[in-house]
């Protein structure tokens, strides 16, 4: 798919906020309405943007995920098409420092060749900072000051403890390259929000920036439930959130679970307000574009209605995430677009927004998505595919096939958004004609420059 440059490269550059959110489903924003959740300032980025209703993620859980929206690759192409975690935390497994420090999610992470976002925008002059869930690796060589960012306070894995900072015994806070248990105690989701608002503040009208701000909300917490002992499947802790969030959910939700993960994402909706008024309160808003999406699709939140399917599927469920971009003066506001459009288009858009150079000789996955959102535009984008393990999936048009564990089926999307009506049988044509695509795209990843940490090479 070719790159497609709409830059302003005579005006001036602008500061780029990136929001991602951790398993937050499709339905959860306040202003689509099917749940109580209370989302005010999403719903206000929302209303003064554009949001999408046909957005996808490149793999149904968050490490690949989060690797595709800082390369603009697919994670069979940048390497990192699996998860970075530990399997014996499965089995309440705690870690001694000396375990994990030769564990899986110590020692892998996305190939130090590949070129992310934040080396692309420091290049480009701007000062780049990465706050929250980084999950790209935790050895030095893996960590965001290494990788293009001039700031980073966060964890390298893939999930903590939302108070102790632990994942599974292990403190997992980083200040820059350096592990830290300054903040233990605190509610995680508080700490990232004071650390975004301090680079944001420090930076504003010194020199365009860009914060790549990584939630872990509303994920589940990385830390054993009472009751877990060694050796035995996981009791799951679920999310945790502060008490005052969570009592505005009781008795407007079904459990409380439910509630807990609506108290995260109503804790996290303030985080995010907070940052959007200390951009205005700066005189940056008409400069600034903020992005937001989910990583994959949610889980544990009272189900992802009207698609089928939950976080680690192939289903739409589990690829079609939110989608939120606002940018006063350049995008329309208060637009619904349902054109077809991925997170691989993200790294492109960026390019083109700040008018910056994307590495030479590396192939990108996805567009400039602006004349898009700006309604100027068909989306370029035909087709996607995915694949996890032995799962597979791809969209072509309105067709969606897939090939899994949990199911196979083709379905049209224009009227079976749901995938409930398999038309394998009546449309052979089509689903075979799918298998091939899929394939087709597969052999390209094949034959791409190989990368770590999964690749056999």
């Amino acid at each position: 798919m070719p790159f497609v440059s709409a830059g302003f490269a005579a005006e001036p550059k602008p500061n780029v906020i990136l929001i991602i959110s951790d398993d937050q489903g499709y339905p959860d924003l306040g202003c689509i309405g099917s749940k109580p959740l209370i989302t005010p300032n999403l719903d206000k980025l929302a209303a003064q943007g554009v949001r999408g209703t046909s957005f996808y993620v490149t793999w149904p859980a968050c490490t690949p995920s989060r690797g595709s929206v800082l390369t603009g690759r697919y994670p069979q192409r940048n390497g990192l098409y699996d998860m970075v975690r530990n399997d014996m935390v499965n089995f309440g497994h705690l870690y001694s420092p000396e375990e994990y420090a030769v564990s899986p999610e110590m020692t892998l992470g996305l190939d130090v060749r590949e070129v992310t976002i934040g080396d692309m925008l420091k290049k480009a002059g701007y000062a780049t900072g990465c706050v929250g869930k980084w999950d790209m690796g935790q050895a030095r060589r893996y960590l965001p000051l290494q990788r293009g960012f001039d700031f980073f306070y966060g964890h390298g894995n893939n999930g903590i403890d939302y108070y102790t900072h632990e994942r599974y015994g292990v403190p997992s806070l980083f200040r820059g390259n350096e592990r830290t248990q300054e903040d233990k105690g605190a509610y995680v989701t508080d700490v990232f929000r004071r650390e975004a608002l301090r680079f944001v503040n420090a930076q504003a009208g010194k020199k365009p920036f860009f914060l790549y701000l990584a939630f872990n909300a509303p994920h589940g917490a990385s830390s054993f439930g009472q009751g877990t002992e060694e050796g035995q499947k996981k009791v799951a802790e679920g999310v945790q959130a502060p008490e005052k969030y969570v009592a505005l959910y009781r008795g407007k939700v079904k459990d409380e679970k439910v509630a807990r993960y609506g108290g995260a994402l109503t804790c996290m909706d303030e985080a995010i307000g907070a940052l959007m008024e200390a951009v205005e309160k700066n005189g940056q808003k008409d400069n600034t574009l903020f992005l937001f999406l989910s990583d994959n699709g949610g889980s544990g939140n009272g189900g992802n209605s009207p698609l089928k399917g939950s976080k680690s599927m192939m289903w739409e469920g589990g690829l079609r995430v939110p989608f939120i971009a606002t940018w006063p003066g350049k995008l329309p506001a208060g637009k619904v677009t349902d054109e077809f459009l991925t997170s691989l288009e993200l790294v492109p858009t960026l390019l083109a927004a700040t008018a910056a150079k994307g590495p030479d000789g590396v192939k990108m996955d996805g567009f400039d998505m602006l004349p898009v959102l700006r309604g100027e535009a068909k989306s370029a984008r035909t087709e996607m595919f995915w694949q996890r393990r032995s799962d597979k999936a791809a969209r072509f048009g309105n067709w969606k096939w897939l090939e899994s564990a949990r199911g196979n089926g083709l379905y049209d999307l224009s009227t079976d958004l749901g995938e409930k009506h398999d038309l394998t049988a009546e449309k052979p044509e089509v689903a075979k004609m799918m298998r091939e695509r899929f394939a087709a795209w597969r052999a390209e990843m094949d034959a791409s420059e190989p990368r770590g940490p999964f690749r056999d090479y």
